[in-house]
């Protein structure tokens, strides 16, 4: 029996109500195809206080190096209000050349091409190395859970590996366009400027701290964080939410909260943009009270340098779709951030115009066409990377 086709594992996958931290048989699905193909699978939990306990699977063939993993996760968005989606979200329904449901692209479509790609080239004889998976159900979610621990796991077992590629949805307009090699940070920071409440016919009894707010805005905004390197683009401070809980009109407020996000390249840690960003507040507030706090993050800027698993990939994506993908560190993030610590990790993955979106699509000929880059990109894989 040939293995099941990249659309087929993708339609049984958007079938599965996997919103984060449910998993509704997902895994176990995948794990069952790999392992009526050889693969030793296993599913693994992981739980912290406070926290959802999240389904991870674990799988691989072969023993001897080049060992190369697929990462992705089967977790999902919600879909909100169904009766705004053309069809059942968790349908799978096929249309107009497309796959329908939430997940289709972000990235139950990435992970079937992966899969599918994998049963092809153990089912025709061609691994002449070892293939394994890391599957989460935490990527959407609190991102505690899942990969980061899964990685911990498998490195206790003494897992090694040497490369992997991450089925994220890295296309921008046409499958294989642009593929990532890298992701900036994020950093969110919690502002409250501190004032005194009171009536606002007798100010002077009163303080008002939205006065303070305008040079802090100003100072978080100007001069420009960064100017970029030849990898990434400028990081990028946003003012997300501006609040001083205040309904009534004679009334001066007692605080003014503040909440920014930054997106930063390379040139900056959590500890020194925060550094940057106290500096910048302490400097415009002219002595206004505040309190300054940032959330932790495990978020920070990373590359895997252009070379040759960068080139493969692209060459990968060239043999079959007849276009060279460009390069990008742009985006959010993803859980590359993790397993850049345990090997190179590119992210190739299908067009994403319609992720966490209503009517989330995926064109079942890029499915296909994955499916195919990947096997072509496991075929150039062992021979390009046995040890001498």
């Amino acid at each position: 029996m040939s293995p099941p086709d990249a659309v087929e594992i993708a339609r049984r996958l958007i079938a599965r109500r996997s919103v984060t931290p449910a998993d509704d048989g997902a895994l176990p699905y995948l794990r069952g195809l790999l392992e009526a193909a050889g693969f030793a699978a296993e599913i693994v939990s992981f739980a912290e206080p406070g926290m959802a306990t999240i389904d991870n699977l674990y799988a691989r063939i072969g023993a001897e190096s080049p060992h190369i993993v697929f990462a992705g996760h089967t977790d999902v968005v919600p879909t909100g209000d169904p009766n705004k989606w053309r069809f059942d979200p968790f349908s799978g329904e096929v249309a107009e050349g497309m796959v329908w449901g939430r997940g289709a692209c972000d990235m139950k479509g990435g992970l079937a091409a992966a899969v599918a790609a994998a049963l092809r080239v153990v089912d025709g004889g061609g691994l002449k190395g070892s293939i394994s998976f890391l599957v989460t159900g935490d990527e959407e979610g609190p991102a505690v859970n899942g990969t980061v621990k899964l990685l911990e796991w498998a490195r206790a077992k003494g897992e090694l590996f040497d490369h992997c590629i991450l089925g994220e949805p890295t296309s921008r307009e046409k499958l294989g366009d642009m593929m990532k090699n890298g992701r900036r940070g994020s950093l969110t920071g919690r502002l409250t400027l501190l004032g005194k409440q009171g009536h606002v016919a007798y100010p002077h009894l009163a303080r008002n701290p939205i006065r303070a707010l305008a040079p802090i805005l100003a100072c978080l905004q100007a001069p420009a964080l960064d100017a970029g390197t030849s990898s990434f683009e400028a990081s990028n401070l946003e003012i997300i939410s501006v609040d001083v809980g205040n309904g009534a009109t004679n009334v001066i407020p007692g605080e003014v909260r503040l909440v920014f996000n930054v997106r930063f390249n390379d040139l900056w840690s959590p500890e020194s943009l925060s550094g940057e960003i106290e500096k910048r507040i302490e400097g415009a507030a002219h002595g206004a009270s505040y309190d300054l706090k940032f959330d932790s993050t495990n978020a920070v800027a990373f590359l895997t340098p252009s070379g040759a698993f960068t080139t493969l990939l692209s060459d990968a994506v060239e043999d079959i779709v007849g276009r060279r993908p460009v390069l990008s560190t742009s985006g959010g993030t993803s859980d590359a951030r993790f397993i850049k610590t345990a090997c190179p990790v590119v992210e190739l993955g299908l067009v994403g115009q319609t992720m966490h979106g209503v009517d989330e699509r995926a064109s079942i000929e890029d499915i296909e066409m994955l499916a195919r880059v990947y096997e072509r990109a496991l075929t150039l894989y062992f021979p390009a990377f046995a040890r001498k």
